[in-house]
């Protein structure tokens, strides 16, 4: 493998990506490599205002939205058959 350069500004928003998701410097580049600085970035803001989302909303069980699911198809599917 060939070695990678990086300038000063690529290192910097390097080091800052890589503590923003978490992960080492290492882990990171991997990614950056693979899919480049701007959807990494994305990524990682978005994954954060989720995971902001689900600790200010809250979360709810898989089993629960599938009931809900159901019960929401089965609703619409009573009123197909009433004609409503």
């Amino acid at each position: 493998m060939r070695p990678v350069s990086l300038s000063p500004v690529q290192q910097r928003r390097l080091e800052r990506l890589a503590q923003d998701a978490g992960r080492s410097i290492e882990q990171t580049l991997k990614f950056v490599l693979r899919d480049g600085f701007e959807y990494c970035e994305w990524q990682v803001r978005e994954s954060r205002a989720a995971d902001a989302d689900a600790r200010r909303l809250g979360t709810t069980t898989h089993e629960i939205v599938m009931r809900q699911a159901r019960d929401l198809i089965d609703s619409a599917r009573s009123r197909r058959r009433l004609g409503a």
